[in-house]
């Protein structure tokens, strides 16, 4: 997914699906906590709406439909350094930010931090240690007060096997660290499921002991030969990704489903002729909740309304969706 600051496979250890633990080439078998829910999980509440929020700057329409958690997006590195930055160029200890963060908290939802996204340097890119890299991370939670990490790797960044090897072995000595965190994977897929660099990154994030809680498919931007219903995409994709899943995990059907999100661009997205209506949020809302999926979300918040009468609505723009709709009219059909 975009910054803000832009217009425009072995069998694995999901923690949402198993407590059994799993092992990898760092290590012995680590128990995966035996009673603590993944971020997100189903539970009475049924599956949870976590919208991408801009971690600099608020939206009128954050807490539309009530968020159980906000994913804020993105920490990522500024130039070349292995210092982590709220967007790649606000300061960790950003009193405006720290201020965003609590109000978000106000109201009893969580925050999870995330790391990556489409502009800008992912931190894995950039630091040249194991060491380094988990003590950027775990910066970047604390500052956050946050046990919920997010990964959103995508682009050159997830066709790099040397950083994402170097991200598994950091956020696998992380969790070592801090029993209590909670990881997610946020990728781009395909209406014919994930593709082989994610299925890859997945792989390397096993082997390495990492305890993965959730995989967030990013169901948009497939491409000028997708210009159909785009609910109907978003549906095919998480088939296909769950089959998939299932093999990577060696999981059942059920716990498949529980560790998988799906994450819409609402409204225009960047490829041409694709448009996510609020009919197509009501049918991949109705479809998480038919088959148990852990969260849905959008990108983002601040684009959950309509665009003035004078804005050019043929590309995506960052602070409206370019259909018609009420503000919050996206949140609310996700939040059902």
């Amino acid at each position: 997914m975009r910054s803000p600051r832009r217009r425009v496979a072995a069998v694995g250890c999901l923690i949402a699906l198993a407590a059994t633990g799993c092992s990898g080439q760092d290590g012995p078998a680590r128990a995966a906590p035996s009673a603590t829910a993944a971020p997100g999980a189903p539970s009475a509440a049924g599956t949870s709406y976590a919208p991408y929020v801009s971690a600099t700057e608020a939206a009128g329409t954050d807490t539309a439909g009530s968020p159980t958690t906000y994913n804020l997006a993105f920490v990522i590195a500024e130039g070349s350094d292995c210092t982590p930055r709220w967007n790649g160029t606000r300061a960790l200890g950003d009193p405006a930010v720290a201020s965003r963060v609590a109000a978000l908290k106000e109201d009893g939802g969580r925050v999870r931090v995330s790391f990556g996204g489409a502009s800008g340097k992912e931190l894995a890119a950039n630091c040249d240690s194991v060491s380094a890299l988990a003590a950027a991370y775990g910066e970047a939670l604390d500052a956050a007060g946050a046990t919920l990490a997010d990964f959103d790797i995508e682009g050159d960044d997830l066709s790099d096997s040397a950083s994402v090897a170097l991200r598994s072995r950091a956020i696998a000595r992380l969790q070592e660290e801090r029993d209590d965190l909670e990881v997610s994977f946020t990728l781009p897929v395909m209406p014919s499921g994930l593709d082989a660099d994610g299925l890859a990154l997945l792989a390397s994030a096993n082997d390495h002991g990492v305890r993965v809680a959730t995989v967030n498919l990013m169901t948009m931007n497939y491409g000028p030969s997708y210009d159909g219903d785009m609910g109907g995409y978003a549906l095919t994709a998480a088939k296909a990704a769950h089959r998939q899943l299932r093999k990577v995990f060696g999981t059942s059907d059920g716990e498949a489903w529980r560790g998988m999100a799906l994450t819409s661009m609402i409204g225009v997205n960047d490829v041409a002729g694709e448009t996510f209506t609020l009919a197509d949020a009501a049918e991949v809302r109705a479809f998480a909740e038919e088959k148990g999926i852990a969260w849905v979300s959008m990108w983002s918040t601040a684009r959950d309304r309509q665009c003035a009468a004078d804005t050019d609505t043929a590309e995506a723009a960052t602070d409206c969706s370019g259909v018609k709709q009420s503000s919050g009219a996206f949140a609310e059909t996700f939040a059902g």
